[in-house]
C-alpha cells in the first residue's frame, strides 16, 4: 500500500461513517444492516486475508443450536436463564441469515442434527435421553415445535455407523453450503453499496477527536467516526483486554465416495468431532481436546496428532470395514471461546466497537451478532 495513486484513495481509502474490521460472517451482515438503518452511510469492510482468515469461509457448515449434552452442559456452568438466552441468540442468527440470503443461495437442507455416543459414554447417554422430554418442553416455546429431540438410534445400522451405542437426534437443526454462504453475503454487501476491500489487513486503531483513525501498512490511514471490530479470535491484536481465547478446529474432506449415505449433521465424543457428507464426501473435523494448549492459537495449521486422529474415527466410526480413501483437502479454522455463552457485542471506548467470540457457534450467532453490533452502534 506504498503506491497508491490518487484515484485509490478518493474512491476506496476516503473518510468514511463507518469502518468494519473483518469481512466474515459477523463483520458482513453488520456492514449490511448498518447500510439499511443509514442509508447514506459510507460503510467500508476491510478483510485482511483473499478471503476471511478465521472460520467464515472455513468452518463445516453446520446449522446448529446445540445437542443435549451440550445443552445440559451449557445450563450447568451458566444456569438456565442463560442457556435460554443463547439459544434463542442462535435461533435467531439462524432465521437472520436464511431470510437475508434466502435458502437455495445457501445451500440450506434441513436434515437434522445428530449426537453420537460410543460405548464408553454409557452414563452419559443414559443421562442425555433422560433429558429429552425436559429439553423438547424447555425449548418449544423458541424453536416453535414440541418435539425438537428424539432418540434415533435405529437408525445407526442403517447408516453403517461403527462405535455408536445411542444416537439422539436434533429435528430442527440442518447444513449450509460454507462457500456460497460467504459468496451470497459478499454480493448482498456490494449490491447494498457497502465496499470490501481484501487483503487489508488494520495494524492498529487511535482515537482520534470523536473519530477513530484507522492505520494499514504502508502508512494509508481511514478516518472513520465508528470502527467496528468483527475478527473473532483475532481482536485481541486491536483491542486487548477481550475476555477470549482462540481455538483451531483441523478439517478434512475426502475423495468422493459414491456409496455414501449421511444425511444430516453428525457430532461425536462429546461435540469435540463432527461430521457430515457434502456432496459425496465426508466432511470430518474437530480434535481440539487431544492437546488444547497446542489448538489454542490463532495461527492456521495442521498436526499430526490430530490428522491421524481423524483418519482412525473416518477408519472405525464413519466408514468402518471399507476401503479407506483419499484425503482431497486439508485446512484449519480458527474460532473464538470464552467463559460466558453470549458473545461480545459492545462499546469499549467512543467510536469503537467489537462483535466477537462465537464459541464455536459463528454460522448459528453470526447474522444475529451482526445485527445486534449494527443495532448498538446506530443507537
Amino acid at each position: 500500500m506504498t503506491n497508491l495513486s490518487y484515484w485509490e484513495y478518493q474512491s476506496f481509502l476516503e473518510e468514511a461513517d463507518v469502518v468494519v474490521v473483518g469481512g466474515g460472517l459477523v463483520g458482513l451482515t453488520a456492514a449490511i444492516y448498518l447500510r439499511q438503518h443509514r442509508p447514506q452511510a459510507r460503510v467500508l469492510v476491510l478483510e485482511r486475508a483473499v478471503l476471511p482468515n478465521g472460520a467464515s469461509t472455513k468452518n463445516a457448515g453446520f446449522a446448529c443450536f446445540g445437542s443435549v449434552s451440550e445443552l445440559h452442559a451449557q445450563e450447568q456452568r451458566g444456569g438456565t436463564a442463560a442457556l435460554l438466552a443463547v439459544v434463542q441468540a442462535r435461533w435467531e442468527g439462524l432465521r437472520r441469515l436464511r431470510e437475508m440470503l434466502g435458502d437455495e443461495p445457501l445451500g440450506y437442507r434441513p436434515e437434522g442434527g445428530f449426537e453420537l455416543f460410543k460405548p464408553a459414554d454409557a452414563t452419559l447417554a443414559a443421562s442425555s435421553r433422560g433429558l429429552l422430554s425436559y429439553y423438547n418442553e424447555l425449548l418449544a416455546p423458541i424453536i416453535g415445535q414440541e418435539t425438537v429431540f428424539r432418540n434415533a438410534s435405529a437408525r445407526i445400522a442403517g447408516l453403517g455407523l461403527g462405535q455408536t451405542e445411542m444416537m439422539l437426534e436434533n429435528t430442527a437443526e440442518g447444513s449450509l453450503d460454507t462457500g456460497r454462504l460467504m459468496l451470497a453475503l459478499l454480493r448482498r454487501a456490494w449490491a447494498a453499496g457497502v465496499v470490501v476491500l481484501h487483503g487489508c489487513p488494520v495494524q492498529h486503531l487511535e482515537p482520534k477527536a470523536g473519530a477513530v483513525r484507522v492505520h494499514l501498512p504502508g502508512g494509508p490511514t481511514v478516518t472513520a467516526g465508528q470502527v467496528l471490530v468483527a475478527t473473532n479470535a483475532f481482536a485481541r491484536e486491536l483491542v486487548p483486554g477481550l475476555d477470549l481465547v482462540p481455538g483451531r478446529g483441523q478439517v478434512l474432506v475426502t475423495e468422493p465416495l459414491p456409496d455414501l449415505q449421511l444425511p444430516g449433521t453428525f457430532h461425536y465424543d462429546q461435540g469435540y468431532y463432527y461430521f457430515r457428507q457434502v456432496n459425496q464426501r465426508v466432511l470430518l473435523g474437530g480434535g481440539r481436546n487431544l492437546d488444547f494448549d497446542a489448538e489454542q492459537t490463532t495461527a492456521p495449521g495442521l498436526t499430526p496428532l490430530v490428522q491421524q486422529r481423524l483418519e482412525e474415527l473416518l477408519h472405525t466410526v464413519i466408514r468402518p470395514g471399507r476401503p479407506r480413501p483419499r484425503i482431497d483437502y486439508r485446512w484449519s479454522g480458527i474460532m473464538a471461546f470464552g467463559p460466558a455463552l453470549e458473545p461480545i457485542i459492545r462499546q469499549v471506548s467512543p467510536g469503537l466497537y467489537v462483535a466477537v467470540r462465537c464459541n464455536g457457534m459463528g454460522v448459528a450467532l453470526g447474522a444475529g451478532s451482526g445485527w445486534q453490533a449494527a443495532q448498538l452502534m446506530t443507537q
